[in-house]
């Protein structure tokens, strides 16, 4: 969603700009290409440095924990017995469960209890910043499309126009996921979105008359 939202504004607010600039059909598709291009490669190389930089914390404390279960057993013991304590369980079965599952798999154990790091919900750099271009350029595309087929006449006016609803779905949508109330989320997007549109309208209606 987030990802989809920023290719929504971000491109189309370009398009908006290049386009109050009175730039010709073929010069606003050119810059909503780059657009998408550039959008897209930023947010992908974005989220692969800030997940690589969490996966390499995961590494760093696995191999801490790793270090504590060979050097110190016993109160790595004592240490799951007391999570599972504290989640509940009597000291007698607690300690139960943790010798269980230190005999099982003692690393992965504290990674999953102590350290909240699963293999499910463990940082994948590449995956992450594929998604993260993906639904970029998702978003981004719609606008650039719409390029093509609206008439150059008020055609800023006519990408903002279609834009702000996907913005307001867009919000809707995120509200549903997360079970929060749509009309914020409607309004947070679509507002912020005219705002970012219609600056960089005047910006480019301004570059435009002093070229």
């Amino acid at each position: 969603m987030l990802g989809a939202n920023d290719g929504i504004v971000s491109t189309a607010s370009l398009i908006v700009g290049v386009a109050a600039a009175d730039s010709s059909r073929e010069a606003i598709f050119l810059a909503g290409v780059a657009g998408v291009v550039a959008g897209a490669m930023s947010m992908a190389a974005g989220e692969y440095v800030s997940v690589s930089s969490q996966a390499d914390t995961e590494r760093a404390d696995l191999d801490l924990e790793r270090r504590a279960l060979r050097e110190e057993p016993a109160y790595e013991l004592e240490e799951l017995t007391r999570i599972y304590v504290e989640r509940g369980l009597d000291r007698e079965l607690a300690a139960e469960v943790a010798r269980q599952l230190m005999r099982h798999d003692a690393l992965g154990a504290h990674a999953r209890d102590e350290l909240g790091i699963s293999k499910t919900h463990s940082a994948r750099p590449i995956q992450a910043a594929l998604a993260s271009a993906g639904a970029f350029a998702v978003g981004a595309a719609v606008p650039t499309a719409l390029v093509l087929v609206l008439p150059r006449l008020h055609l800023g006016m006519l990408i903002a126009a279609a834009a702000l609803p996907l913005l307001g779905i867009l919000g809707a949508l995120s509200a549903r996921a997360g079970g929060a109330t749509l009309l914020p989320a409607i309004l947070r997007l679509t507002i912020w979105g005219a705002i970012a549109m219609a600056a960089t309208a005047g910006i480019g209606r301004l570059v435009g008359v002093g070229l």
